[in-house]
């Protein structure tokens, strides 16, 4: 179950366009989210600029830094 706290404070962060977020997953990757990204349920949404769509679930999340850009 994810921690509604924690998807809380994403949402949050997620409509600050300036903010340079940077996704750890449990599997060792790491995905940087473009700016063309949303939140939808329990996953964030990336889109490309060939509009491919990501989807990446919260519960594979370990670890998130933000840095303003």
């Amino acid at each position: 179950m994810i921690k509604k706290d924690f998807k809380k404070l994403l949402k949050k962060y997620m409509d600050i366009k300036g903010l340079d977020i940077i996704v750890y997953l449990h599997n060792g990757k790491t995905i940087e989210l473009h700016k063309n990204r949303f939140l939808d349920k329990n996953e964030i949404v990336l889109r490309d600029k060939f509009d491919q769509e990501t989807r990446i679930h919260l519960s594979s999340i370990k670890s998130v830094e933000l840095y303003a850009a």
